[in-house]
């Protein structure tokens, strides 16, 4: 086990005490413990054991993601001693801030941080994703955007996001928070978009994925938190894109305003589609 300083554990990136062996990525419990705020390893487990049982409610093995080892701990003065510790899986991970203490802040950091890796590891390791071609994986994220949007919108509407004005301006609370400040109408003039169009049908498969779990994690802390007025469900759309937006840095990843517009919009790539189905005779 790689040994990491004690100082400062808040500070430190689920990156630093993330372990990769043979392209397999892992933690150890011990490491994460302090890092979400946990310095009593023994309530921590606790936390550890609802993990537990959320994953096997889901209807997975725990075993294959709470595996449990051996590690050595420093006790100073050079000496050292074996331990028990557990090796989380980053669903392990994600299911682990989920039901960690909420009060916490950098438990949201966590949530943020599993769920993105895990998403991202979900499309990789779909065999059919990855044979999409670009265009393919615009028009299928477009889809899944339009649909979540219609979800986010209901439950916004719970929280008092009623009228028509009133969602522009939570839509443009959750742009200002993933795009740095950036609003609608800044990222509209920045696509060199005419009035008509709508930004979600010019972008790429990359930046239409950071929109789509911006939208998808804003839909559950909005049930999560149960807002109820239209000032808290705005709040909780901006921090949420900040918490994307702070997840790609941590990765490494270009900031979505940095990211090419397509010369082809969703809707010429809808109509370039319907006429090749129509034109080999698949018309349904």
């Amino acid at each position: 086990m790689t040994g990491i300083a004690t100082t400062d554990p808040h500070r430190r990136s689920f990156e630093t005490i993330r372990h990769n062996a043979d392209g397999v990525e892992y933690w150890f419990a011990r490491q994460l413990a302090p890092v979400l705020g946990y310095q009593d390893y023994r309530n921590f487990l606790a936390v550890v054991d609802k993990a537990r049982a959320a994953c096997s409610n889901a209807g997975f093995e725990p075993a294959d993601h709470f595996g449990d080892v051996t590690t050595m701990i420093d006790l100073g003065k050079g000496a050292r001693r074996e331990v028990a510790d557990i090796r989380l899986s980053r669903y392990a991970c994600y299911l682990i801030v989920q039901n960690g203490d909420p009060t916490k802040p950098v438990i949201a950091q966590g949530q943020n941080y599993f769920a993105v890796q895990t998403r991202r590891q979900e499309i990789q390791d779909d065999p059919a994703f990855g044979a999409l071609s670009e265009d393919e994986r615009r028009l299928m994220l477009r889809r899944e955007m339009a649909h979540h949007n219609t979800s986010l919108a209901s439950v916004a509407g719970q929280a008092g996001v009623a009228t028509g004005l009133d969602y522009a301006v939570f839509q443009d609370h959750g742009y200002r928070g993933l795009y740095g400040g950036r609003t609608m109408r800044d990222i509209h003039t920045q696509k060199g978009l005419k009035k008509s169009q709508k930004i979600l049908d010019h972008m790429g498969s990359t930046e239409l994925a950071a929109n789509l779990f911006r939208a998808t994690q804003t839909e559950e802390k909005l049930k999560r938190d149960g807002a109820r007025t239209r000032a808290r469900a705005n709040d909780i759309h901006l921090a949420v894109g900040r918490k994307v937006r702070s997840t790609i840095g941590e990765l490494g990843g270009v900031m979505p305003e940095h990211l090419p517009t397509p010369d082809e919009s969703i809707k010429q790539l809808e109509s370039w589609k319907a006429k090749a189905i129509k034109g080999t005779g698949q018309e349904t």
